[in-house]
């Protein structure tokens, strides 16, 4: 019996944040990892996200897809090149990067959520204009495809919401004279969450959050402690540029952003709705 009367204290727990988050924007960025082999990190996100959507908090996922990318280049014989981390896209790499995040990843999420009892809808950047970009370099190097998001048109996005489907959204853009764009899925995440003022950017990761320099987790830093961080090097590598858009997030008005570990199960429900989370939350210097 206590068992039963656990349960029935975890939704009382609950029931002070869903008041809280009723009605709000939360976007969410998913590694396209987690979805190699269907394991219990996507099924578990899919149940989330039906969860959410039904209690009156409005989710908007961008997911990435890397490593899929970079394994069908490899059957088709073409060989990935980085510059700095970031992925130079050719002609060639533009379509794979388009077959692989619109034509595989963005559908098996969205089968995911109708398979547990939501409504998704699959789109990318180039729909209806969304994400609009152009080109960028890194240190004098042409990248290609690579784009920045110049202007975000959040109207489908309002269009999906009126109607009750979740939005699962594939990172690729487009210029003004439509050529299409590879956008970096941390970049684009938090260029949206900017955009719509989302309550919450959550970035699911493949760490447990932002560590610090014993390896520990941080639950809870600012603008400032990030700024040191990364000037200490203990926020290195490709956590800096994904820190940044945290900032760049909560500067354009994100209410909070959290940095989470995609791999734990319901690590979405147990961020939101506990009030110690799994993470690191991510929030304005006390100044700004």
């Amino acid at each position: 019996m206590d068992s039963v009367f656990e349960k029935a204290q975890v939704l009382i727990d609950a029931l002070p944040y869903i008041r809280t988050f009723h009605g709000k924007t939360f976007v969410i960025k998913f590694g396209g990892g987690a979805l190699d082999g269907g394991g219990e990190e996507s099924l578990s996100f899919a149940q989330d996200l039906v969860l959410l959507q039904h209690i009156g908090i409005r989710p908007v996922v961008i997911h990435g897809g890397g490593p899929q990318i970079s394994q069908l280049m490899g059957r088709l014989g073409m060989s990935p090149e980085f510059v700095d981390g970031i992925r130079v896209t050719g002609s060639d790499a533009m379509e794979v990067v388009e077959m692989v995040l619109t034509g595989r990843i963005n559908r098996e999420i969205v089968t995911m959520v109708h398979r547990h009892g939501g409504r998704a809808v699959g789109l990318s950047g180039r729909d209806a204009g969304f994400l609009v970009g152009e080109r960028k370099s890194h240190s004098g190097r042409d990248l290609g495809h690579v784009g920045q998001i110049v202007t975000v048109n959040p109207e489908i996005l309002d269009l999906l919401d009126r109607h009750r489907f979740i939005p699962i959204v594939a990172p690729v853009g487009v210029t003004e004279e439509g050529i299409p764009l590879n956008i970096n899925a941390d970049e684009a995440a938090a260029v949206i969450a900017g955009a719509l003022k989302a309550e919450k950017l959550i970035m699911m990761t493949n760490t447990r959050g932002v560590l610090d320099d014993q390896g520990e987790l941080l639950s809870s830093l600012d603008r400032r402690e990030i700024l040191s961080l990364i000037e200490r090097g203990t926020i290195a590598g490709g956590m800096v540029p994904k820190m940044e858009g945290c900032l760049r997030a909560l500067s354009e008005g994100v209410g909070k952003v959290h940095v989470i570990d995609g791999r734990i199960a319901h690590a979405l429900l147990l961020e939101i709705f506990t009030p110690e989370g799994i993470g690191t939350e991510i929030v304005r210097s006390p100044e700004t």
